[in-house]
């Protein structure tokens, strides 16, 4: 009987439009290696009072890098019509698109400009998720990317090519009370304290099995 490796979650970027529920989303080829994230804290500043020194103003800035892989190999050796038509265009279109407004909104608002209206409609970005895991499923904002294309067909579809992403998580600080955003952040936050909970628990058992006094 042959064993089964476990099944690997991949991580995605998922995009949710009030009119495309599926706009934008992508799901990575390749999990990347590796993830680096920033953490700045939201505190007092520099010349505040002794009382407020130690006081919070929020969740913590948080910034995450990472590179994705994309790669239409295995999807041309396998004959997929639109890899051979267009390459990885559609994926790398998917992650661009979370930064454009829509094209029927700017239109719209041109018409209206040209109306000589007042009221434009200022264009909304797509609630954007980060999923990286169970415990892990942040709003995100795609702050840049940088795109290295690496291979062309014939036609100079691109083929390959490594896409260096950096996330801005949305907290409880950025959103409204009102928006899924927020309740996914402090959902998230609740993980991450109870994980606290358990890494603090066995710390301390470990530190005194091993006969270190912590005060």
């Amino acid at each position: 009987m042959t064993p089964r490796s476990p099944r690997m979650l991949k991580g995605a970027l998922v995009s949710v439009d009030t009119f495309n529920a599926l706009a934008g989303s992508i799901i990575f080829q390749y999990n990347p290696d590796t993830l680096s994230r920033t953490l700045q804290m939201q505190g007092a500043g520099e010349n505040a009072s002794r009382s407020e020194a130690l006081r919070l103003r929020g969740a913590p800035v948080e910034t995450i890098k990472l590179d994705v892989e994309l790669d239409a190999t295995d999807q041309l050796e396998g004959d997929d019509p639109v890899a051979t038509a267009t390459g990885i265009h559609p994926q790398l279109a998917s992650l661009e698109m979370m930064l454009y407004p829509k094209s029927a909104l700017v239109i719209a608002n041109t018409v209206l400009m040209a109306t000589g209206s007042l009221e434009i409609v200022p264009p909304m970005a797509p609630l954007t998720l980060f999923i990286w895991g169970a415990k892990r499923v942040l709003p995100v904002r795609v702050s840049d990317f940088t795109v290295t294309e690496e291979a062309y067909d014939n036609d100079l579809n691109p083929l390959r090519a490594r896409v260096s992403l950096s996330l801005r998580v949305l907290s409880y600080n950025d959103l409204s009370i009102t928006h899924p955003g927020y309740a996914l952040f402090l959902t998230h936050q609740v993980v991450k304290e109870t994980l606290a909970t358990v890494g603090a628990g066995s710390s301390v058992a470990a530190a005194m099995g091993g006969n270190v006094k912590l005060f």
